[in-house]
């Protein structure tokens, strides 16, 4: 398990976002956490995914989430 560091989601006025990559197996497990309310989101993929496609993933993931309970 490691950290990147954190990122800076401009679309979201300039919040950042934290990102945990956990390898399990042949997968790994992305976590995004936004810095500002704490609102964490998973997504899954294959370890042979760039990390840049699994974090785009859960950035949306987590965006759609931040929409829905603060509209």
């Amino acid at each position: 398990m490691w950290w990147s560091r954190p990122d800076v989601a401009a679309e979201d006025g300039g919040r950042e976002v934290y990102f945990e990559f956990t390898a399990i197996g042949r997968t790994v497990k992305v976590s995004a956490i936004d810095s500002a309310t704490g609102l964490e989101v998973s997504v899954v993929g294959p370890a042979t995914a760039s990390q840049a496609d699994l974090q785009h993933l859960a950035l949306q993931k987590l965006k759609a989430q931040l929409s829905r309970r603060f509209p």
